[in-house]
């Protein structure tokens, strides 16, 4: 009876080997769903021009992964996602009828904050490095690409003690596009987005220098499976 036991016993645990052998998949994918949190500048800001507040940026989406070595250790990945950024500053947006202008307050005037808000449909072109295997769910990654967008809404915000204004801010650029980065380990990323077009589409000079802000973000990205 003892050997009986042994038996299946033994059995049991060669096909349970054998299985997990069989399971394990030499064409997986990294196709990731994303989540990051960032805090968000400028590149060239003008020379009176001051960051207030916290300036944030959140955005997810999906990254299909497409590898082309035999390791599957290198690949492209496309990706599409949505994203909402904030920036708030002294740069005063203000609207009479169809004119936006802009303008820095006197340092005596207070206020509580001075926004504009972006939320973008974006596509992520990567280029993606990682030391990953069938069975090693963590692991080391560099991935670097562009980052394609299109601003579908845009505002920009004043609030005062006297004074609250909020419109539609067609100044800002609808397509937007620039550099991003990402690099660490298992879900852990840091992430940096390095706009190459400025914000702000306008002529219009502020104490004489051209608004030719562009976006500069920093933060965290988490990768999950």
């Amino acid at each position: 009876m003892f050997k009986k036991y042994v038996f299946v016993f033994l059995c049991f645990a060669v096909c349970n080997s054998f299985s997990q052998n069989v399971a394990v998949d030499s064409t997986y994918l990294e196709d990731q769903f994303y989540i990051g949190v960032t805090y968000n500048t400028f590149r060239d800001k003008l020379s009176n021009m001051t960051q207030r507040n916290l300036p944030y940026g959140l955005q997810l989406g999906f990254i299909k992964d497409m590898p082309i070595n035999d390791k599957r250790t290198v690949a492209i990945g496309l990706g599409l996602g949505y994203a909402v950024n904030s920036y708030y500053s002294n740069l005063i947006a203000t609207k009479s009828n169809d004119d936006i202008t802009y303008a820095f307050l006197a340092n005596d005037v207070s206020f509580q904050r001075s926004k504009i808000e972006t939320h973008i449909v974006e596509l992520p072109i990567e280029f993606r490095w990682r030391m990953s295997t069938p069975t090693n769910y963590k692991f080391l990654r560099i991935y670097g690409g562009v980052k394609l967008g299109y601003a579908f809404a845009s505002r920009s915000k004043f609030v005062s003690n006297d004074k609250r204004e909020s419109f539609y801010n067609t100044d800002i650029s609808k397509f937007r596009y620039g550099l991003q980065f990402n690099m660490g380990y298992n879900t852990w990323n840091v992430h940096i987005y390095y706009g190459l077009n400025n914000l702000i589409n306008t002529t219009e000079t502020v104490a004489g220098e051209s608004i030719n802000i562009k976006p500069l973000r920093i933060g965290f990205i988490f990768y999950i499976l």
